[in-house]
């Protein structure tokens, strides 16, 4: 007694400090205005996909560097290359760094993805056009004499002027450099009131400018910007102060954005844009309502149907899912974590699979009730049999998921993290808080039997008699391949709609009356440079999807290819603008070439890997043609719900890829629940016939199977109805894969199993046979 009464007073102190962690996020901001700062702002942070913003994948352009390198290094070995590339990153990031607090935008995020990539977000920010033009330049400022009679031929170097038509022979040596200075600010000339940039320079700087002015009277002096000739003032008398002044027909917005320029510093190597994605805030502020009532909506339909199914009992594991929601925000929160969309959805389908655990607990106590048992005895057999499935279920599951954050890329590691953290949350919540409850309501009984509520329906689904599943395997089998066959066809024609995370292009979204048609806004794009672009009603009326095709004018990493891409956007907003002046642009995607064969090839891997992971586990957990029965039925699975893309035209991206590493955690985990029930039966009755032994196994799980896939189905439903665009290629795939992967757990995994079993009892490879198959 003393024992449970501390477990109880441990887990209530958990309890309560997860729900008052959890509180900033859940509650209102204006129920938290009264608390201090630091508790108020203890939330997830919102993704930019929910609060507006825009966000930048720069790639630094290295390799001329390189070339250059290698030509003055003697040994350039594997280590040298790498330092010297991790040294231009590291250097470019603080220039970007630099850049960005120059530019006033609140809270950017900025750190190095992947090998060569910066990332950037831009909270709020719904135009980054001007940020995209400050971080391409690479803003290297040099002093040059413009050369003289007299001059060496190798001496100098021919640069053009910021004048069409207009070069300067110039000798090559700089004489001070962007590093020079120390300061640098818009300003206005005295006498013509035009802007110009007021520069001062640094000690040294100041002492080499003097020199310079002192020994060059008469001569000009060349201002050069990024191999541009700004202005060359003629030198009239030494300058001694440190200080200049740089003119040349700017506008303010130009002089500031240079001054900016020369405060920051030079980048080491350029940065051109290789993904682009900008979510406006109406756009964000839909979603998070969306993402809200969705949820709140399948959380009360869960929690209702396990009311239904359980009764008191149900109340049980409703309260544990309650606190499980807290508990997962909670840590969260801990984590600094980015909620995004996706995230949103892994919070939901989390949920769904949270309430497993506790259907498998409820359900196990019920079988164990039946032969007459004390409460607590059964209770404990109860919790004892089912963990072991548990966490078989939530390690394959996890596997997955850990495999979508090492491979995925944005908001959809967002959901990875959410579903890592809420399979986590669940074993701890169903195993410890939902026991402790329930031993305080079975003490109350003493050694009288449980007598779990519930619909009597649900009653007569569980004492049914034995199924015969097995009778229909052949059939079964056959028209899974049939269907998978089929599938397999409509990958190749038509094909999958794959969106701009896998074939690259530019998207953008267009809002307008309700009197400008999709004719009218291709008709005008059509004029332009641009050309063709896809024009797609979505959504309400007056709403467009705006698709480009990827630019094929411009090498994959070139610069040129990301600044004609930005030239596009802005072509495609003008266009429209022009017969719609009062239209909006919520959304812009961009991804270049490079970035989405990366993103379909780590993709890829990710679901091979998550496959492999998984055929190990449960290779080492069961025996060889059990993993191998499963893992067979998944492709099948797999297969039909690609197929189901192709049909129902959904588009096939990233968000994709999460729905379908998703369905192989749940796949697996209710096959996983079946199979362990016919390895338990095996052991327990070994001289039952094995054909017997499966409809058996089947059928005692059939209520946990029917459960579990209707509360996950029900989780997930309003976000498949209601959703939108903006999750379609996640909850639509994942209600078909729900209905998919459980009718093969009943009616084709059990059967491949056989066929698998009875060749292993030939071969004398199981270690789990029976006497019967092993006496013939």
């Amino acid at each position: 007694m003393r024992h449970y009464r501390l477990k109880a007073l441990a887990c209530i102190a958990i309890v309560i400090f997860g729900i008052l962690s959890a509180l900033p996020g859940l509650l209102p901001s204006t129920l938290l205005q009264a608390t201090p700062n630091w508790y108020s702002e203890h939330k997830p942070t919102l993704g930019l996909d929910l609060r507006g913003g825009s966000h930048l994948l720069l790639r630094v352009e290295t390799d001329e560097l390189f070339r250059e390198q290698s030509l003055r290094l003697t040994d350039t070995s594997a280590q040298t290359r790498k330092d010297f590339k991790d040294d231009v990153i590291e250097r470019t990031l603080e220039v970007v760094r630099r850049r960005m607090d120059e530019t006033g935008v609140v809270e950017p995020l900025i750190t190095r993805q992947g090998a060569d990539g910066i990332l950037v977000q831009l909270p709020g920010v719904e135009d980054p056009a001007r940020i995209k033009e400050l971080l391409g330049r690479t803003a290297r400022l040099t002093f040059h004499l413009v050369a003289q009679a007299g001059n060496e031929p190798g001496s100098l170097i021919q640069v053009p002027g910021s004048q069409e038509g207009e070069v300067y022979p110039l000798e090559k040596n700089p004489l001070l450099e962007g590093g020079d200075l120390s300061d640098a600010r818009l300003g206005f000339d005295a006498t013509s009131q035009e802007p110009v940039v007021n520069f001062t320079l640094n000690g040294k700087g100041a002492e080499t400018f003097a020199n310079i002015t002192r020994h060059n009277i008469g001569r000009a002096f060349a201002i050069v910007l990024d191999d541009t000739v700004i202005t060359a003032p003629v030198i009239r008398s030494a300058i001694s102060g440190g200080s200049g002044q740089i003119s040349g027909s700017f506008t303010a917005r130009e002089a500031g954005d240079l001054a900016l320029l020369m405060r920051a510093g030079s980048l080491p190597a350029p940065l051109s844009v290789v993904e682009e994605r900008t979510v406006g805030p109406e756009l964000g502020q839909a979603a998070i309502d969306m993402g809200i009532t969705t949820g709140l909506l399948g959380a009360l339909l869960v929690l209702g149907f396990m009311l239904l199914a359980y009764g008191s009992w149900g109340l049980i594991a409703n309260l544990s899912l309650l606190v499980y929601i807290s508990l997962v925000m909670a840590v969260l929160a801990a984590m600094g974590a980015t909620l995004t969309l996706p995230g949103i959805a892994g919070l939901i389908l989390s949920l769904g699979m949270a309430v497993d655990a506790n259907i498998l607990i409820n359900e196990r106590i019920r079988e164990e009730s039946k032969h007459g048992v004390s409460g607590m005895y059964a209770l404990h057999l109860g919790f004892q049999r089912a963990f072991g499935t548990i966490l078989d279920s939530n390690i394959t599951t996890l596997i997955a998921v850990g495999l979508l954050f090492m491979f995925g890329a944005g908001p959809v590691r967002g959901f990875a993290v959410t579903m890592a953290v809420g399979l986590v949350v669940s074993m701890f919540t169903s195993i410890t808080v939902t026991r402790l409850v329930m031993e305080w309501r079975v003490r109350k009984l003493g050694r009288q039997p449980l007598n779990p509520g519930g619909l009597s329906l649900f009653d007569k689904l569980r004492n049914t008699r034995t199924l015969a599943f097995m009778k229909v395997r052949a059939v079964g089998i056959l028209l899974s391949i049939v269907l998978s066959a089929g599938s397999l066809a409509l990958l190749v024609t038509p094909g999958l709609n794959t969106g701009i995370d896998f074939k690259g292009g530019t998207l953008v979204e267009v809002h307008t009356s309700e009197e400008t048609d999709a004719e009218q806004i291709r008709h005008a794009i059509s004029m332009t440079a641009v050309g063709d672009a896809a024009v797609q009603s979505f959504g309400d009326e007056g709403q467009y999807l705006v698709r480009l095709p990827q630019l094929k004018n411009a090498p994959d990493n070139s610069s040129d290819n990301s600044s004609d891409t930005s030239s596009g956007i802005q072509t495609v907003k003008e266009a429209v603008l022009s017969i719609a002046p009062q239209a909006e642009f919520p959304r812009v995607e961009m991804v270049g070439p490079s970035v989405s064969n990366q993103f379909f090839e780590t993709s890829m891997l990710a679901v091979l890997l998550a496959g492999v992971g998984m055929l190990g586990y449960l290779w080492f957990r069961f025996e060889h043609h059990f993993a191998t029965a499963i893992m067979a039925t998944l492709a099948l699975d797999l297969s039909k719900t690609l197929g189901f893309f192709v049909l129902a035209g959904i588009e096939f991206n990233l968000t994709a890829i999460a729905a379908l590493l998703a369905l192989i955690g749940y796949s697996v985990n209710d096959k996983v629940v079946i199979f362990d029930r016919i390895r338990e039966s095996l052991r327990q009755t070994p001289d039952m016939p094995f054909k017997e032994l499966i409809n058996q196994s089947l059928t005692s799980t059939l209520t946990r199977t029917l459960f579990t896939s209707v509360t996950t189905f029900l989780a997930i439903l309003p976000m498949g109805i209601a959703g939108g665009d903006a999750v379609a290629s996640f909850a639509l795939p994942m209600l078909f894969g729900i209905v998919a992967g459980t009718s093969s757990s009943l009616f084709i995994a059990a059967p491949i199993l056989q066929r698998l079993h009875e060749r292993a009892i030939r071969k004398g490879w199981t270690q789990t046979q029976t006497q019967t198959q092993a006496a013939a």
